[in-house]
C-alpha cells in the first residue's frame, strides 16, 4: 500500500465518512468544499492507500434482536495456559472466524483476549464457548461479563480538522 500523507481535506472527507458513507459523491464534495471528480479521486486514493478498510451499514442490534431473537451480548476475557506467540495466534484465527464474536481484541495487560460475542440466548452462548473455548485444551480462564443495557457504540474514531 502506498503511504500517503493527509492533508486537512483528506481528514474531513474521513470523517464525513465515516460519520455516514451513504452520502453521494456530489455531497460530499459539497461538505468539503471540492469538485465531484477531485472528491472521487480523493476517496479512491484513502482506500487505495489502506486509509479506509471498508464501508458497511450499522444495523440496529437492539431492532435486529427482538426481530430475530438476538438478545445477549457478553464480553469474554479469556487466559491462556500457554502464551506463545503460535499459541496467541492460534487461539485468534479460530475466535476470527466465529461468526458469533463480533470483536477480537488482544491485550495486556490481565487476560490475553477479550471477546464481543453475540448470541440469541445462554444456550446459544453456551454452544459457541463450547466451541470456542472448552474444547480449546489451552484456555485457562474465561471470565464472562453480560450487557444489561449498552449506553453508548460507535465506530467513529476522533479526527481533528
Amino acid at each position: 500500500m502506498e503511504q500517503i500523507a493527509l492533508d486537512s481535506t483528506d481528514i474531513q472527507l474521513l470523517d464525513a465518512l465515516q460519520r455516514d458513507a451513504s452520502r453521494s459523491n456530489l455531497a460530499l464534495a459539497a461538505l468539503a468544499h471540492i469538485s465531484p471528480p477531485t472528491c472521487l479521486r480523493r476517496v479512491k486514493r484513502l482506500v487505495d492507500a489502506g486509509w479506509i478498510e471498508r464501508q458497511v451499514a450499522h444495523l440496529s442490534v437492539d431492532r435486529l434482536g427482538a426481530a430475530f431473537g438476538y438478545g445477549l451480548t457478553a464480553l469474554v476475557e479469556v487466559t491462556l495456559d500457554a502464551q506463545g506467540a503460535e499459541h496467541l495466534d492460534a487461539f485468534e484465527a479460530r475466535a476470527v472466524v466465529e461468526d458469533a464474536v463480533q470483536q477480537c481484541w488482544r491485550v495486556s495487560p490481565g487476560p490475553d483476549f477479550v471477546l464481543v460475542i453475540q448470541a440469541r440466548d445462554m444456550p446459544g452462548y453456551l454452544a459457541i464457548t463450547q466451541r470456542l473455548l472448552t474444547q480449546n485444551a489451552n484456555v485457562r480462564n474465561v471470565k464472562a461479563f453480560f450487557s444489561l443495557k449498552r449506553a453508548k457504540f460507535t465506530t467513529t474514531v476522533p479526527l481533528r480538522v
